[in-house]
């Protein structure tokens, strides 16, 4: 497990399709923001948890059809499928190496673009802490969604039409987590369903993918 996440880790960098393109993505919407909806201080400071938790999501999402399709366009995954290392693991070590390179990168520089939005100041931990705890979820998910579409012409389109849906309680969850820090009210409750969305997606949506790497595979 350790050498394939090594190799996907490497195979993202050279790429170029891993944190790179999503942190890019992320810091070009957080900079045309405040041309689009003016630059007000306070309507910056309102609108940035969801803001900053939008473009985590959609730079997240720019990187997902990249998980299998070079493993599919060079032949390797079905040699992956017959090792010894089950599918459910393969699943598992593509969404963290997804995670690696997408969404650790970005609830690093989350804080920085929050800046500027003029995020509160009492925000950024729960901005960072939010980050961390949900992307391992948009990974997991959309690893599912590749996994589904892996093969498919033209399958961009359609992973996202797939995904997105599943990405609105993370959304959710997230920015309010972001939002209840923002004013002071403490978002533990928001970050405590974000964990379980989480988790969840980690303990079940392994096997939803190995599964639909089978069906794809015959």
């Amino acid at each position: 497990m350790i050498a394939l996440l090594v190799r996907d880790l490497r195979l993202a960098v050279r790429a170029g399709g891993g944190f790179g393109l999503g942190l890019a993505f992320f810091l070009i919407l957080v900079v045309l923001v405040p041309f689009g909806v003016g630059a007000e201080v306070g309507v910056l400071r309102a609108i940035a948890p969801g803001i900053l938790w939008v473009g985590a999501l959609l730079a997240s999402l720019l990187s997902l059809d990249r998980i299998f399709a070079l493993d599919w366009e060079d032949g390797a995954l079905p040699l992956i499928a017959t090792s010894p290392l089950p599918l459910e693991g393969v699943a598992l070590v593509k969404a963290l190496a997804h995670w690696l390179t997408t969404g650790l990168p970005l609830t690093l520089v989350a804080p920085v673009l929050g800046v500027l939005l003029n995020l509160a100041p009492s925000a950024y931990g729960w901005l960072v802490l939010a980050l961390a705890i949900g992307t391992p979820a948009l990974s997991v998910i959309g690893t599912f969604g590749a996994a589904l579409t892996v093969g498919l012409k033209r399958g961009g389109l359609l992973l996202s039409l797939l995904v997105l849906p599943l990405y609105v309680p993370t959304l959710i969850y997230g920015a309010e987590a972001v939002r209840r820090g923002a004013e002071g009210q403490g978002g533990g409750a928001a970050l405590a369903l974000l964990a379980a969305i989480t988790l969840g997606s980690v303990a079940l949506l392994p096997f939803a993918s190995a599964a639909a790497l089978r069906v794809n595979l015959r």
